[in-house]
């Protein structure tokens, strides 16, 4: 027994002893090095390196450069991939080569190459085993420890925006950089920064530290601020200035100002936030951005992908290319704005806080938003002073609020969808009259103080034509009434309230608001309570009575189909052409309250509208002006405007005015 047992443990020492001596092969350690690389556990991988190969490079600076090397050129998708060939023994070999194949995406496109690993067999801490005898070969197979790793770029050239006809809205121009050389200041460097600091709006102190920056020589030009070449009265400030010169840089222009300045919009240098926010997506900190309106909206197609080459740049100066992915430059995107229209708009609305759509209600086509008063994009572009960002944001009329954007009362503008609800519905026929004395009405005593107010007393019953011509809101608070919340709601409901408008720029969604109880209901037929509308909704919201009965989507790029049906058939024919005959008497009619607007050669259909801001009853509050009209025998243009504070103007009369002198100068063109 005893005899058994000494030979079952010399068994298992020898059997240990067998295990301990197991040689250690190149490709198991090759494995585990390209398993770490795989993970891109760089550290990891430094301890296979040999001794060698430490010694050309320590941890740190190994790390480091993998880490930046890839971090550079943004490498991703990384896969090293290695076949062992374990069949093969290496027994007296001090040195084995093993291939190995590796592949990435990198900015500038894929990149793939093979390689051969060396590893030698070393002894480390009296164990023996296989090493990587690691150089910067490994790194890309034609890179030397002299050689340079490039990475070049081509920007790409943004898109234009052109209005339908191609005149451009947005186009990359030439600007102005205005700078100083300051050795040719001529010891008036105090003067120069003192007249540069007045003409550019930038602090004395910005302009110094320009000028002291470490890299400036005297002889160097020090760029300041960018100008437009056309902002004559500034660039012959500073030219009369000593020292100051000007470079062409390219830059954005914007030709039509404060015209479109809420639709298209303005670029700027982009901030680290929107760096960090499109990570991923191309951009260095030296890009711009769109910040505002159709540049920013459109961001992704009109910036364009640069073009990337990653090559290596030789001892000798010859270079070898990696990867090059060719420039793609930015979309021309063509709108359905008409900007000879968007002008006229802008021009009746300038100076007054408001805001106006145009389009073809049978095509859908968007020909113009407005938001008046503005602000010149170019200038935004080329970056407002703080004290002009301090004007703007306190300006009470609010010229970087987008008013084309938000939703509004809309007043008895809302009056032919009510009628045309309650036609639907049958709780509205045109033989139905009111008979209502004097020029305020309540349903009951329960209202309390609350009466319903119209603007003219018709002595005698009121039919629906009528209503529509004096625009009654006794009428058509009767009118909600008898339809009900649900039936009311369901039917505002079909013409896209509560509903986002399918539309490529950003708009807020019109509400219906609150129907719990009689009053709100009431002033909600009439277009107040808590009913809102954006001023394009408002617009598409007359597409029915135009076009028997379907509600047509409105369209903005130029590419899009036309004649696309938002919601079909929300009212039949026959209704559309009732409210159609109604709204053509609120201009034709001599006692229609947009009468105003009639003209013989160019007939229009409309109804005018005035919605009250305040937060009481017995308050007077701030009334916006509206008006919306078409020419119902040859529908081509649609207009919507709103002006806000038109109390003290004549009411809606003063839209009504704006809006005809519009379609006056347009009338041979649609």
């Amino acid at each position: 027994m005893k005899r058994w047992l000494i030979l079952l443990i010399s068994i298992l020492f020898l059997a240990v002893l067998s295990g301990c001596n197991k040689e250690i092969k190149p490709q198991d350690r090759f494995a585990q090095y390209v398993e770490h690389w795989n993970k891109q556990e760089f550290d990891k991988m430094y301890g296979f390196l040999s001794k060698s190969a430490k010694k050309s490079i320590s941890k740190k600076d190994f790390v480091e450069r993998y880490e930046k090397v890839y971090k550079d050129l943004e490498i991703s998708n990384l896969k090293v991939t290695y076949k062992p060939d374990m069949e093969k023994e290496y027994k007296k070999e001090e040195k084995a080569a093993l291939p190995f194949s590796a592949s990435m995406e990198s900015a500038a496109g894929k990149i793939e190459f093979s390689h051969d690993a060396s590893l030698v067999k070393e002894e480390k801490e009296d164990e023996e085993s296989w090493y990587v005898a690691w150089d910067t070969t490994y790194i890309f197979p034609e890179l030397g420890p002299e050689d340079k790793i490039s990475y070049s770029t081509v920007p790409a050239q943004r898109g234009d925006i052109v209005d339908r006809t191609g005149d451009p809205l947005a186009l990359n121009g030439t600007l102005y950089e205005i700078g100083v050389v300051p050795e040719q200041m001529e010891g008036q460097k105090e003067q120069t920064v003192k007249g540069l600091s007045s003409a550019l709006g930038i602090s004395e102190e910005q302009i110094s530290k320009s000028l002291n920056a470490d890299w400036v020589q005297p002889g160097y030009f020090v760029p300041i601020k960018k100008v437009s070449p056309d902002d004559k009265a500034t660039l012959d400030k500073v030219f009369a200035l000593k020292g100051v010169l000007k470079q062409d840089v390219k830059g954005r222009i914007y030709p039509f100002g404060e015209a479109s300045a809420h639709l298209v919009g303005y670029v700027g240098p982009i901030t680290a936030d929107e760096l960090k926010k499109n990570e991923g997506k191309g951009y260095s900190s030296t890009d711009i951005i769109g910040k505002r309106g159709l540049e920013q909206v459109l961001e992704e197609r009109l910036k364009g992908t640069n073009g990337v080459k990653i090559g290596i740049t030789k001892k000798d100066g010859t270079e070898v290319v990696l990867s090059e992915k060719p420039v793609e430059n930015g979309e021309t995107i063509e709108l359905t704005i008409d900007i000879t229209l968007q002008k006229d708009l802008y021009e009746e609305l300038k100076g007054s806080p408001g805001t106006s759509a145009a389009i073809d209600p049978v095509t859908g086509d968007t020909l113009a938003l407005v938001s008046s008063p503005s602000f010149d994009p170019n200038e935004a572009s080329l970056g407002f002073t703080a004290d002009e960002w301090k004007q703007l944001e306190e300006n009470k009329d609010m010229p970087l609020m987008n008013r084309f954007k938000q939703t509004y009362a809309p007043g008895s503008v809302l009056k032919p969808i009510t009628g045309a609800v309650g036609l639907s519905e049958g709780t509205l026929t045109l033989d139905e009259t009111i008979q209502v004395k004097g020029l305020k009405w309540q349903k009951s005593k329960s209202w309390g103080s609350y009466q319903v107010t119209r603007v003219k007393d018709p002595n005698g019953p009121v039919d629906f034509e009528k209503a529509m011509m004096y625009s009654d809101n006794i009428y058509f608070a009767k009118e909600a009434l008898d339809l009900g919340k649900e039936k009311f709601s369901a039917g505002l409901k079909k013409f896209g309230f509560e509903e986002d408008i399918p539309f490529p720029f950003p708009i807020e969604t019109s509400q219906i608001g609150g129907l719990d109880s009689e009053i709100k209901l009431a002033d909600s037929g009439y277009g107040q309570g808590e009913v809102e509308m954006s001023i394009l909704h408002l617009a598409a919201a007359y597409t029915p009575i135009v076009n028997k009965g379907s509600l047509i989507k409105p369209v903005l790029m130029g590419e899009e189909e036309k004649n696309q049906v938002w919601k079909e058939n929300i009212i039949s024919e026959e209704t559309a052409n009732i409210v159609e005959t109604a709204i053509t008497k609120v201009v034709q009619e001599p006692s229609g309250t947009a009468h105003s607007a009639n003209m013989k050669d160019y007939p229009l259909a409309g109804k005018t509208g005035t919605a009250e801001l305040k937060r009481s009853a017995e308050e007077k509050g701030q009334e916006n002006g509206l008006f919306v009209a078409y020419n119902p025998g040859d529908p081509k243009l649609l207009i919507a405007m709103m002006m806000e504070g038109v109390e003290d103007k004549g009411g809606s009369k003063v839209v009504v005015e704006k809006v005809k002198k519009v379609f006056e100068k347009n009338k041979d063109r649609f």
